[in-house]
Parts: structure tokens; C-alpha cells; sequence
């Protein structure tokens, strides 16, 4: 019998066991209304180590998209600070990707200029060559070779979400940030956008957090599953340590009797 609750050393490298690449400090986020002003985050802290894959759980309206978005310096921080490698942020940067859950191509673009737009940004001192090598390179990773042309509006959405896979790791980032990349695809897309997910994020070992409202999911890709309270003033109400090794194989995840254990703790606390 395992303890959920208990830290394992084994879900993290050894070599990065004290880094920490994201810090999220006392983050707090107002929004002021005729009312009065609602407070969506209070008093949430949250540290995330290099090389380390985070899920996010919690009930719609707890605040997981506007942390996300906190993260990326998409949204302004009421209070608190949020580090990357112990600097603050300072609005967007190219050491934090995002894939959303709808991947916002250009639809009159294809998809090797999708994912060029921001590998010319982020390497403006490589040679076209070696920009659309890299471009090119993740593309093949999501499965999309034979796509490089086709535009965007001519993908599937599918296929447009791969899109936006290759072009968050293109541009080699330090955090990787997921907003329910896979909620508006069907269950077999989904799985095999998870397994493409998990099958670079192995290799790459960006740091990555995602929000995802699926249990399943949520176990499958993660080292630790973090539970949001539910909101207003939604902070960490608990979080599950997932003891499985790397690289996961969902069949072999899903005979496994902790796999049960785990899938029991985060429905409880969401039932609560």
C-alpha cells in the first residue's frame, strides 16, 4: 500500500531535485466589478521543479486558466510574484510556450509558416536553413510531415492542434504551459495526442504544467497532480504525487492497481 500524500523522490530526477524552475508566490488576482471586487486567486503558492510535467485540476471557475495565463504574462498580477528560475516575469517571453485549447494558426498560413513565426523570433540569428530545419523538425515529431504546405484552414482540428504542439516545443521554451490542449478533440484523437505529447515532452524534459479537467489524463502525464479549491479565493487544496516510471505505457498504467488508488484520491477531493 502506498502513500498518496507522501513525496516521491522517484517521480522527480535526481539531478534536478532542488532546482526549481517555476515559483508561484502568495499569487493573487482581482478583478473589480460594480459590486465590489471578486477574487478569483488568494494566497496560492506552487513550486514546480526543472523537468518536471504538473497537471492542474479543479472545478470550472477556480481560477486554473487565469494562473495559466498568469504564467504566460498574458494577465497582470494583482499581487504576489511568479519566478522562472528565480527571475519574475515580465509580461510574455519566449521562455514560456503555450498551447491553448483552440491553437490559434494563422489560417491563411501553412503550417511550416505557422511554426516558423515563431522560431524567426526566437532565433533571429540562425540561418533560414537552420530555422526551417527546426520548424520542420518538430512538425515531422507530430506526425505532420507530409503537411508542411497545407494550410491551416485545410487541417483538420486534429491536425491544427499538432500544429501547435510543434510550435510550442520549436521554440525550445523553458516552461511549457497547457490549457486543456485536448478538451475539444474526440477520446481517440485525444489519446493519440498524448502519446505524440509525452513522446517529445520525454525527450525534451521542458517543464510543463497543463490544466485538464480529465482524471485519466491528468494521472497519465503527470509526476505530481495539483487540486485547486474551488473559487472565489481558490488556492492549492492538495496535492497527489504520481509514482509511476518513464517512459508510461497506458496499457500497462491502467492494470496497475495504484493507478485505482490515485484515480479514487482525485475524484474524492472533487466530490468534496
Amino acid at each position: 500500500m502506498i502513500d498518496l500524500l507522501k513525496p516521491k523522490k522517484a517521480s522527480i530526477p535526481d539531478s534536478t531535485q532542488t532546482e526549481v524552475m517555476l515559483d508561484l508566490s502568495n499569487l493573487k488576482k482581482v478583478y473589480p466589478t460594480p459590486t465590489g471586487d471578486y477574487v478569483v486567486l488568494e494566497n496560492l503558492n506552487l513550486q514546480i521543479l526543472k523537468e518536471e510535467f504538473v497537471t492542474i485540476i479543479g472545478h470550472s471557475g477556480c481560477g486554473k486558466t487565469t494562473m495559466l495565463s498568469m504564467i504566460a504574462g498574458l494577465n497582470p498580477i494583482t499581487d504576489g510574484k511568479i519566478a522562472v528560475l528565480g527571475k519574475p516575469i515580465q509580461g510574455p517571453g519566449p521562455d514560456r510556450g503555450v498551447i491553448f485549447q483552440a491553437p490559434s494558426l494563422m489560417p491563411w498560413m501553412t503550417s511550416l509558416q505557422n511554426v516558423l513565426l515563431g522560431v524567426n523570433k526566437v532565433f533571429p540569428h540562425a540561418t533560414k536553413k537552420q530555422r526551417h530545419d527546426i520548424a520542420k523538425y518538430y512538425l515531422q515529431k507530430v506526425g505532420l510531415e507530409d503537411a508542411f504546405d497545407k494550410k491551416a484552414s485545410d487541417l483538420s482540428q486534429g491536425m491544427q492542434q499538432r500544429v501547435g504542439i510543434a510550435r510550442a516545443f520549436a521554440i525550445k521554451p523553458k516552461v511549457l504551459l497547457l490549457d486543456e490542449p485536448f478538451g475539444m478533440l474526440d477520446s481517440l484523437t485525444r489519446g493519440e495526442l498524448q502519446d505524440i505529447l509525452i513522446e517529445i515532452w520525454n525527450k525534451e524534459k521542458i517543464t510543463a504544467v497543463m490544466i485538464t479537467h480529465d482524471v485519466d489524463e491528468a494521472i497519465f502525464l503527470a509526476d505530481r497532480v495539483v487540486m485547486m479549491t474551488s473559487g472565489p479565493k481558490a488556492k492549492i487544496g492538495d496535492v497527489l504525487n504520481i509514482d509511476f516510471e518513464r517512459p508510461r505505457s497506458r496499457k500497462v498504467i491502467l492494470e496497475h492497481d495504484d493507478y485505482y488508488r490515485y484515480r479514487k484520491h482525485l475524484i474524492d477531493f472533487l466530490e468534496h
